[in-house]
């Protein structure tokens, strides 16, 4: 697949070079790319200006095919920009725009191709290629404009960074350097021209801070305050208004302004400080965002030639990085593979839902109401004991709506629907309508089985029961009714509105048609639903609770407590393991752990020193939810377990390895037992439901890569490489 060339003086192929050598790539990945076209139209300018040639990146598939940018297409745009680089000299036009289909400027590179990349030499091939395509804009000796009518991810965003001006229609909200969240960096221009046009600051937030928070994209409106665009223009003519504001700047009417460079101290202070962030949340577990905020620290003194070569120096390394096998396999599985369960019964069983009840009107069961008042957008019936818990509950979810009124994700108008839909009451015959009826009252067994007693004498023979259970058997849960097969689990995950993942739980007797009912009321959710067995803890606790167990046993054992929570850090983990025991709260992490134990036995050991804790109400990080600066364990904890030391105490390669070992274990106890249908699904629960890092890959993969997999449970879960990678398509 690799061509090699002659280097110039400066140590760089020259442009002939790269292009020969991507000509090579493309014939090689031809079975692969989905090639992006360059259509190019002339376009009269008004008032006799002269005449645009407007570029348009295409793929010739309909919307629902994203454009992505692959080494056959980057040649077509990089001819087609060449041609009108020679008009642009012999003044056949005096501007040039590139825009995309209806919807898509370009969703970015093709990671399908990126993926497969195993020789050094294509993958700097195609990092240079990207620099060498897009340079051609902003070398074009007319102004240049990049019309972005559509989504514009990555290097997607990158094409239009390199023209002279942008615009944007008000409409798009998907603008996004999302590298950093797949184990890449913006590698075509992104790290180098974005902070000398928004500023360190914004770019470090487009580059680190938004990609590390699940990719948060950008819309319109933002991407004007910060500068990354220099109009907002209607959607319904975007392209004729574009052309008619290009004409308006060639003609000097309009003056687009530029912000200053930021100086020196503040862009270096800016880089400190996200530095200072990426350790505290990372700790040095993942390259690309260290690789990114090199680049951005550096842009402000590197001259476009030397920053672009260490961008392709940076991409060169990560596209054949395990980080970014790993992260692709996580992405694929989270976004493609997710769309259609694994082990979910026909659609078509699916009963309709027309109304919804929830009995109690506690937090997680507020947040329930309103998610469901939202997306389902039919009447939420919901039942307390006493009426001091009705006014709770419905005070809380007026707060709950107003705050995200306030914030801007709910009109005034939809706020006030959304109120209006739920309803409270301490009569359980309130709930007699509802299609299907979800129980989240408190977590023991005894009161779960008396309330579905009562709503079963109550509701329609047809009607759907659910459990919101987090660790409880829902056979057993349903083991005294006349009908269990109307019973399933629907587990949602706190926060509900942010949680993407829902765990549902098949018991013994759950039928096709409650099983598709709770598939097909998570998809209407907006949810991404995995299918388990109802075995203790299902998917996410089961896991989460055994690395917390495994962890506190050994601080029991005499490791410190220092030590211990330190130990996890090389996983990169959102927060560290008393950092989520706070975040979960102490009483019910150790009521889950209690079920786990008496159902599993003593792989899930009991701890004290944690019990004790949360009897006298302890935090055990400094910070109140474990999500800021000081997420480290109180030291002073410590005095609960005893004095650290003796012969069982461990560092911290062995609290991680206990903790690795324990998790294979389960994990191929869980696969025994049919808890999900293959591997991929573990995976999918841990990324979507514990944040586990997209980097690693998902944990089976981890567990195979570190040896555990195959040391404890005798076998490899799961097989990730280039393989693995083809049948899907990605881009960023």
């Amino acid at each position: 697949m690799t061509t090699h060339e002659p280097t110039s003086v400066a140590g760089r192929p020259d442009a002939a070079s790269v292009l020969r050598a991507a000509e090579a790539l493309a014939a090689a990945t031809a079975d692969v790319e989905r090639v992006t076209s360059a259509h190019v139209r002339d376009v009269p300018l008004p008032r006799g200006l002269g005449t645009l040639a407007l570029v348009t990146v295409d793929n010739g598939l309909d919307h629902t095919k994203p454009t992505t940018l692959g080494p056959a297409g980057l040649l077509r745009i990089g001819a087609a920009l060449r041609e009108q680089q020679r008009r642009a000299a012999d003044g056949e036009i005096v501007a040039v725009a590139v825009t995309g289909k209806p919807y898509y400027l370009a969703a970015g590179a093709d990671l399908s191709i990126m993926g497969r990349l195993e020789d050094p030499e294509d993958a700097r091939t195609i990092a240079r290629l990207g620099h060498d395509t897009y340079r051609l804009l902003a070398e074009m000796r007319v102004p240049t404009f990049g019309f972005i009518n559509g989504v514009a991810l990555g290097g997607g965003l990158e094409l239009p960074l390199h023209c002279t001006y942008r615009t944007v229609a008000a409409d798009v909200s998907a603008l996004a350097l999302p590298e950093t969240f797949l184990g890449l960096v913006p590698g075509w221009g992104g790290c180098y021209l974005l902070p000398r046009l928004v500023g360190i600051e914004a770019a470090v937030d487009l580059v680190l801070t938004r990609p590390l928070a699940n990719n948060r994209r950008t819309d319109a409106t933002t991407a004007r305050r910060i500068g990354l665009v220099d109009t907002v223009l209607h959607p319904a003519d975007f392209l004729e208004q574009s052309v008619a504001w290009a004409a308006d700047v060639l003609s000097g009417d309009v003056e687009v302004s530029r912000r200053l460079l930021d100086d020196q101290g503040t862009w270096d202070a800016v880089v400190a400080g996200a530095r200072a962030q990426l350790d505290r949340r990372l700790h040095g577990s993942r390259p690309a965002p260290y690789a990114a905020l090199d680049l951005l620290a550096a842009a402000r003194t590197d001259d476009v030639d030397t920053a672009f070569v260490a961008e392709d120096e940076a991409l060169t390394d990560l596209l054949l990085s395990e980080e970014l096998r790993a992260s692709l396999y996580a992405f694929d599985l989270t976004t493609r593979r997710s769309r259609k369960p694994a082990g979910a019964p026909d659609e078509a069983l699916a009963r309709p839902v027309r109304s919804v009840g929830i009995v109690g009107a506690g937090l997680m069961a507020r947040q329930l109401a309103v998610l469901v008042a939202r997306r389902l957008r039919v009447p939420v019936a919901m039942r307390e004991v006493d009426e001091e818990r009705v006014t709770a509950g419905l005070d809380g979810i007026r707060s709950m709506v107003e705050d995200m009124v306030r914030k801007g994700r709910l009109s005034e108008a939809e706020g006030n629907r959304v109120v209006d839909s739920v309803t409270i009451s301490t009569d359980l015959r309130d709930l007699a309508a509802a299609d299907l009826v979800i129980e989240a009252v408190t977590e023991v067994m005894a009161v779960k089985q008396q309330v579905f007693a009562q709503l079963e004498e109550l509701v329609d023979p047809e009607a759907v029961l659910a459990t919101n259970t987090s660790a409880l058997s829902v056979t057993e849960m349903s083991a005294g009714l006349r009908h269990p097969e109307r019973v399933v689990g629907l587990h949602f995950f706190n926060p509900v509105a942010q949680m993407p993942l829902v765990e549902v739980v098949r018991a013994d007797h759950s039928s096709d048609a409650a099983v598709a009912t709770a598939f097909a009321v998570a998809k209407a959710l907006r949810k991404t639903a995995v299918g388990v067995a109802d075995r203790p803890g299902f998917v996410v606790n089961r896991l989460l609770l055994r690395m917390l167990a495994d962890v506190a046993a050994t601080v029991e054992a005499g490791t410190p407590v220092q030590v211990a929570d330190r130990a996890l850090r090389p996983l990169g983990l959102p927060m560290g393991p008393f950092a989520l025991l706070q975040l979960v709260g102490l009483p019910v992490a150790l009521h889950v752990l209690q079920s786990l134990h008496t159902e599993l036995g003593d792989r899930y050991p009991l701890s004290p020193g944690l019990e004790r804790l949360s009897a006298e109400g302890r935090r055990v990080v400094p910070d109140p939810d474990g999500r800021g600066a000081e997420t480290d364990v109180d030291p002073a904890i410590q005095e609960v377990f005893g004095e650290p030391g003796g012969p069982s105490a461990l560092d911290e390669a062995g609290v991680l390895d206990r903790v690795l070992s324990g998790l294979a274990e389960e994990v191929g106890l869980m696969l025994d037992e049919h808890v999900v249908t293959g591997a991929d699904q573990i995976d999918l629960c841990m990324v979507l439901g514990a944040g586990w890092p997209m980097h690693l890959g998902g944990i089976t993969p981890h567990l195979d890569r570190t040896g555990h997999a195959e040391r404890v449970a005798g076998r490899r879960f799961h097989e990730v490489g280039v393989a693995s990678l083809r049948t899907g398509r990605t881009s960023a």
